[in-house]
């Protein structure tokens, strides 16, 4: 990201020599390395990286031998995915990481919901798989390119038609799939619930977030010009998706107390607010998305990170079983708290940032985005707070099992002990048999009896960066010339195609201003305010689960009405383009 800073924006390299010739038209590839593209690739290095070191302890002996192996193919996929400057290659990437991410979702092979989790998983993105094909095959019969900016430079010289509706709706429908936005997401809290969580912390802190960054990449590189689409038809698009999505995601994760689900609803609901930052289809809009996107990535993978430490010590990641049962856990409990805070918004930190940025840049669309950035971020950091103090601190009133209609309170056994590497009361691992609906177990093999120093390491790095990032002032001005440049359709192609270096142009710094701090603030009070109503039972907390059982009904775990709803979506992008896309006489 500091690249575009130093005046030097773009890396090209095409593969093997084969350059394009003095018209644009090859047969090479090319990979193309932007600031947000290179930026986004170290960053899914670097929670490589946090994974393995996280994972070193936390997997019985026989699977660390092909785990990592697994893990650094995701890599692969993931970080061709950000640098291709091929619409192919990105749809061979794409598929690279779906591969790998069913095989890593149910790696507990011997177990049947992971295998059910995984199969849901991978038969979801693969529906989006195949639309993102056709889409590429329709572009290729338009232009007989492959190249983004190909592609792009022979969609600037043609009116835009229903062909080129058609293949932007397809392509976009197989990256809103990955991004699990509404209603694409169903795939997602199940396949939480069942990965391991190193897997999780890798599922919800990049890729999914790398199916918004490819969206964001195809409009400006391919359907930004003059024969591409509307922006006001990709605005009122993107922008409706986002706000549906953050609302539902939120209102969804309010309602889990299966931790990972929650964890998983609100990497949804933040999938939204992202999608809401893109669409104002403005550099602003997309330099505070790519602050929220790296530091939120970093908060969520620390939250997967300690609900791995639940799981594997008490085989449970209910919040009601677990109730006041992690009292010897001060320093999870701690970085888990704070997470909570830093979804909430709260300033310094980048993930605060990042949302002042981009609700700002939202609030010229319309002032009422500003208040979904509020409203969610207060909900889903509301929701981790919840949980996190009836864990942690045993806070509220003892949970009744409402899931089971049993109208009596869990009586998880109470554990002693002062720290994170206390002892369990019983040696062979018999002390609270408690399990949560599901019969979780611990994916260590054995309960932990100690919690080894890199899981607790991983996590407080990972929020210590996300702290970071909203401090370091050169952060902010790096991330606005490579939003600058990540958004200029003509300079992409002119780097790609004619090798000529975009003239750098000083840009404002996507940083703190008075209003986004106050905004940081107020998301804070609100989600404190929203814990403090979780935590107690009333008729107004019975009624907003009445109100929601609805929407968690969608969520039936039968593949069949998964693909329905698939499909479903990719109509409902069609009716929301299509009345502001024009097609000539």
């Amino acid at each position: 990201l500091l690249g575009g800073a130093r005046g030097d924006p773009f890396a090209v390299d095409w593969l093997g020599g084969w350059r394009p010739g003095p018209g644009g038209q090859g047969v090479g590839i090319v990979l193309a390395g932007e600031p947000v593209s290179l930026g986004l690739a170290a960053f899914t290095s670097l929670l490589v990286v946090a994974v393995l070191v996280y994972s070193w302890r936390y997997f019985e002996e026989p699977p660390r031998r092909s785990f990592p192996a697994l893990i650094l193919l995701f890599q692969a996929g993931m970080c061709g995915f950000c640098l291709t400057g091929d619409l192919f290659n990105s749809f061979v990437f794409f598929e690279l990481m779906g591969v790998v991410a069913y095989a890593l979702t149910g790696f507990r092979v011997e177990e049947r919901r992971p295998v059910q989790g995984a199969l849901a998983f991978g038969i979801v993105n693969s529906l989006g798989g195949y639309a993102m094909l056709l889409g590429i095959a329709l572009l290729y019969a338009r232009t007989g390119e492959l190249g983004l900016a190909q592609i792009g430079r022979g969609l600037d010289g043609r009116h835009p038609d229903a062909l080129v509706l058609a293949a932007f709706v397809l392509v976009a429908s197989g990256l809103l799939v990955k991004a699990a936005a509404v209603p694409f997401h169903f795939w997602l809290p199940d396949a939480h619930a069942v990965a391991p969580s190193p897997v999780c912390m890798l599922l919800s802190g990049v890729m999914v977030e790398l199916g918004v960054f490819g969206l964001a990449r195809l409009y400006w590189t391919v359907f930004a010009g003059p024969g591409g689409l509307p922006p006001h038809a990709v605005t009122r698009t993107l922008v409706t998706v986002g706000v549906v999505t953050a609302l539902l995601g939120a209102a969804m994760s309010w309602r889990q107390r299966h931790l990972k689900r929650l964890l998983a609803f609100s990497t949804v609901s933040h999938t939204g607010l992202f999608l809401i930052g893109v669409g104002v289809l403005t550099p602003q809009g997309t330099a505070g998305t790519a602050m929220y996107v790296l530091a939120h990535g970093c908060v969520k993978a620390a939250l997967f990170a300690c609900a791995g430490i639940l799981l594997d010590r008490y085989a449970s990641v209910d919040e009601h079983e677990l109730y006041g049962r992690a009292r010897e856990l001060p320093v999870t409990g701690a970085l888990f708290l704070v997470c909570g805070l830093a979804v909430c918004g709260l300033p310094p930190f980048g993930t605060s940032l990042g949302k002042a940025v981009a609700e700002e840049a939202a609030g010229h669309t319309g002032h009422w985005l500003t208040a979904v950035f509020v409203l969610v971020s207060a909900v889903t950091g509301g929701a981790v707070l919840r949980a996190g103090l009836r864990v942690f601190a045993g806070a509220g009133p003892r949970p009744y099992d409402g899931e089971h209609g049993a109208g009596t309170a869990h009586e998880p056994r109470q554990r002693g002990g002062a720290d994170a590497e206390a002892e369990s009361t019983d040696a062979d691992g018999t002390d609270d048999e408690d399990g949560t609906p599901g019969d979780e177990e611990p994916e260590t093999g054995t309960r932990l009896r100690r919690i080894p120093g890199t899981m607790l390491a991983v996590p407080a790095a990972l929020l210590l960066l996300a702290l970071v990032s909203g401090l370091v002032p050169q952060w902010a001005t790096g991330t606005a010339s490579a939003a600058r440049f990540f958004t200029s359709h003509e300079g992409y192609a002119a780097a790609v195609l004619d090798g000529r270096t975009p003239v750098h142009t000083a840009v404002p710094a996507a940083d703190w201003t008075s209003t986004g701090v106050l905004l940081g603030l107020l998301s804070t009070a609100l989600g404190i305010g929203v814990t403090l109503l979780g935590l107690r039972r009333h008729r107004a907390a019975t009624l907003t689960e009445r109100l929601l059982l609805p929407l968690r009904r969608l969520q039936s775990g039968h593949i069949g009405d998964y693909v329905a709803w698939t499909v479903a979506g990719i109509a409902l992008l069609t009716l929301l383009l299509a009345p502001g896309t024009h097609t000539p006489g």
